[in-house]
């Protein structure tokens, strides 16, 4: 699945790749979550163009946003079937741009992160769908929700899923949506190949959202291993003995 993922690159080098008309300026950030805004790249009247979204699909239909389930990820084997994807995956392909994302390993009792991005260090563009909610008082959110698919043999050593990536050469093949059919881009639904994508164990800082800076990518040290090792629980001394509680075997006076 994805969670957890971060954008590094200049404002300018995403452009140059993903093609996008706008030229935002925004800083690089090391924990995106869920219900944060995200850059999004769409295709519309015949130009791709930068939106910010926020991640965590609301299709069109849902009456109370706050009572439906948070919607942060897309199985790539059903999109076609789910009442909540069905219609985006036809209509409202896009792609985030990003450069890595952070997993987490269950390992000895405990939840291990990773960061996780390209070997050669490109950018990566997931495939995801968009979605517009109209309120009952006109108000409108657009969100977002990656597409996942089954993890290759490497990287299913972490998790038994990862986002789906589109190649540069095929962004334009999964952006248009103007043919309302999605049966020519259902092949672009597969994880990375084995031997793509590298990753280290980090610091569980990245656990805490509000943690956002560079050292979260940094490989975890053994002295921070160490340090966020859980501390044995302190045994607790004995109490000594009320009258109710003695055996009877000694004097009370």
């Amino acid at each position: 699945m994805c969670g957890r993922f971060v954008i590094t690159s200049p404002p300018a080098a995403l452009r140059q790749i993903f093609g996008y008309i706008e030229q935002p300026n925004f800083p690089p950030r090391y924990n995106i979550a869920p219900t944060q805004p995200v850059p999004v790249v769409i295709l519309e009247n015949g130009g791709r163009h930068f939106r910010l979204m926020r991640w965590g699909l609301i299709p069109a239909w849902v009456k109370d946003p706050r009572k439906f389930t948070l919607l942060i990820n897309a199985r790539s084997e059903t999109v076609l079937d789910k009442p909540a994807f069905k219609n985006a995956i036809k209509r409202r392909r896009v792609l985030i741009p990003a450069d890595g994302y952070y997993e987490w390993q269950d390992a000895d009792g405990r939840k291990r992160p990773f960061f996780i991005h390209r070997r050669d260090g490109h950018p990566v563009g997931f495939a995801a769908l968009a979605e517009t909610w109209m309120g009952p008082n006109g108000e409108e959110t657009d969100s977002v929700a990656i597409v996942t698919a089954p993890a290759s043999r490497d990287l299913a050593s972490l998790h038994h899923r990862v986002p789906v990536t589109i190649a540069p050469e095929e962004f334009e093949r999964w952006l248009d949506s103007r043919i309302n059919d999605a049966s020519d881009v259902m092949q672009l639904l597969r994880g990375p190949a084995e031997g793509e994508f590298a990753w280290h164990e980090i610091s569980t800082r990245v656990n805490r959202v509000v943690n956002d800076d560079a050292q979260l990518l940094l490989p975890i040290t053994d002295e921070q291993r160490a340090a966020e090792e859980p501390k044995p629980a302190k045994r607790a001394a004995p109490r000594k003995a009320t009258a109710e509680e003695d055996d009877g075997q000694g004097s009370l006076f």
